[in-house]
């Protein structure tokens, strides 16, 4: 068995690597469709400036799905030291190439370039990681847009594993506007999943464990290793781990990773759970196709 993927739960384990293997299945399919139609596959750039450890895995395993699902996909790799305005001018650059439907810069960028300024200069038609204002605005409202990848993986996980939302009291720790507030907007909203009563908790929130308790859906999105423990948890709940840290360890990486969730604590008394790794983060990859693929298709229609 991998690291980290663990089996000893009372409850269902929500397997995101395994959902996401089918539904990289189902758009290699339909990419296969268009290809043979004699039109040109769904092509996805990324931008990575610098050497971050946990922003270069990511973007290669980008990379892999796109090659999974027959995406052409582009990688632009920039030293630390680009300024601002050249990024920008790539950014633009990007913008206005036909043969390109999604862009993405990898945060966290270096601290002399604004993450903000970056953000909203990709065009909101090629958003795919849905943090342009004019894409967060549309979700706020209920309207058509890119939804940012890691909300929509959970989503989609809780859909595909029949996990009941509505009337459901759904606890979402952390208000990020990566995660955590469109997390809490999509789990109220008229849809399914959805229609949740929800609480949104964060590092202020005073005797935080009280509300944990509450939670039919717990969402953890802190970033804080093994935070929430067991007795935090109510049982039958379903517990949703968004975090993945790098803790040190004695071992030939040097580290493992470690959710906001302490697992086996955690899984004892929940209904259903994720694991880390192999649980929420494959999702938010198939969030990101998906979108690429939307926008592929919205180009093209």
């Amino acid at each position: 068995m991998s690291e980290g993927m663990h089996q000893n739960t009372n409850g269902m384990l929500l397997n995101g690597k395994e959902q996401s293997d089918i539904i990289k299945g189902e758009i290699a399919t339909q990419v296969s469709e268009i290809v043979s139609s004699g039109k040109r596959a769904p092509h996805l750039a990324a931008i990575l400036v610098g050497e971050d450890g946990a922003s270069k895995t990511y973007v290669k395993n980008k990379e892999l799905a796109c090659q999974k699902v027959g995406f052409t996909s582009t990688l632009l790799r920039y030293d630390a030291t680009i300024t601002e305005e050249e990024l920008l001018n790539k950014i633009e650059e990007i913008n206005n190439d036909d043969e390109i439907d999604g862009l993405i810069v990898q945060l966290p960028l270096p601290s002399h370039i604004s993450e903000n300024k970056v953000t909203q200069a990709i065009n909101p038609a090629k958003d795919v990681d849905g943090f342009h204002d004019v894409n967060v605005g549309k979700l706020t409202k209920g309207e058509d847009t890119f939804i940012s990848a890691t909300p929509y993986g959970i989503i989609q996980l809780l859909d595909r594993y029949k996990i009941e939302t509505s009337g459901k009291h759904c606890v979402v720790v952390g208000r990020s506007n990566i995660v955590g507030r469109p997390m809490s907007i999509l789990m109220s909203r008229a849809d399914n999943p959805g229609n949740c009563t929800v609480t949104l908790c964060h590092s202020r929130t005073k005797n935080l464990a009280d509300f944990t308790r509450m939670a039919d859906i717990l969402i953890v999105a802190l970033g804080r290793a093994e935070f929430v423990t067991g007795d935090m948890v109510k049982p039958g709940a379903t517990v949703i781990d968004v975090g993945i840290t790098r803790v040190p360890a004695d071992n030939e990486r040097g580290y493992v990773l470690r959710g906001d969730v302490e697992f086996d604590s955690c899984a004892a008394v929940a209904g259903a759970i994720t694991p880390v790794p192999g649980g929420v983060g494959p999702m938010t990859i198939i969030g990101l196709m998906q979108n690429t693929l939307k926008s592929y298709q919205l180009r093209h229609a």
